[in-house]
């Protein structure tokens, strides 16, 4: 089966947000109003009703000067993707393009996949049904799949007036990110490929002119052993011999108890960070 991927190239990019208009315009996602983040940013993140948000990143090169750099913030669809395996509804899947989808009807709203997703990318829209009783979904960029579907491309690449965004089979993405790579490691000599293979690889390959973590990215992202050990494991294992219903409400049941315990863990030691 061909694999496909977005290439994104930072480098290239202006900061013009044609991305994030167009990405709202095609899913009919409703706007944010957000405070002043202080700079150029719209948004701190990508969020339930805003997949896709234009990064811009202060950063001091080596030369000891002081530059923007920007780059787009969507969901990276790994190839393997934590938010699949924890789904306990299985409402995350992946598609013929490599892309991975939320199914609706499936979502239950419990969370997992936020707080599963190495790279953030994943949120819970909340909804009211006909009585006003609010329920939620999970929610993110779903790379257009519809679009895919009749042959276009997604719509934040269609709009990429730099050429920064391209769509096509992952093979020729990566050869196109590695030419790349070689023409400006003069200019950017900390250029890196971003491709983690912690995930199995993603199918938005990017091509960054510092470091991941200048970028707000985890530097080896990987797929948490606990789901792991749950999708590859356990629940085949348990679905033979119980049920898919029932291993459900035991799945549940372990990640929340994981969830706690690692919250709890948080709390002793003086409490966590959110970004």
């Amino acid at each position: 089966m061909v694999e496909y991927a977005k290439y994104v190239d930072v480098t290239k990019c202006d900061g013009c947000r044609a991305c994030m208009v167009s990405c709202k315009n095609w899913n009919d996602l409703p706007a944010e109003p957000q405070d002043f983040l202080g700079s150029n940013q719209s948004h701190a993140k990508v969020t339930a009703n805003t997949w896709n948000v234009l990064s811009f990143i202060e950063h001091e090169n080596s030369k000891g000067n002081l530059e923007y750099l920007f780059r787009h913030s969507a969901c990276f669809h790994c190839k393997e993707a934590a938010c699949v395996k924890v789904c306990p509804e299985e409402a995350l899947h992946y598609t013929d393009f490599g892309t991975v989808v939320i199914n609706d009807e499936k979502c239950v709203g419990c969370g997992y996949c936020v707080q599963n997703c190495p790279f953030d990318v994943v949120s819970l829209a909340t909804y009211k049904d006909k009585h006003g009783k609010e329920y939620k979904k999970a929610q993110k960029c779903t790379m257009c799949t519809d679009r895919l579907e009749e042959g276009m491309q997604p719509a934040c690449v269609t709009v990429c007036h730099t050429g920064a965004m391209e769509f096509g089979e992952k093979d020729k993405m990566i050869q196109k990110a590695e030419k790349r790579l070689a023409e400006i490691k003069g200019k950017f000599p900390n250029a890196n490929i971003y491709n983690p293979a912690g995930v199995g690889g993603t199918h938005a390959i990017y091509v960054l002119a510092e470091k991941p973590s200048v970028y707000g990215l985890p530097e080896n992202p990987k797929v948490p052993t606990s789901a792991v050990i749950w999708k590859d494991y356990a629940q085949p294992i348990g679905k033979m011999m119980l049920g898919a219903t029932t291993m459900a409400v035991i799945g549940a049941y372990i990640s929340n108890k994981i969830f706690y315990k690692e919250d709890h863990g948080h709390d002793e030691n003086g409490g966590g960070s959110n970004e």
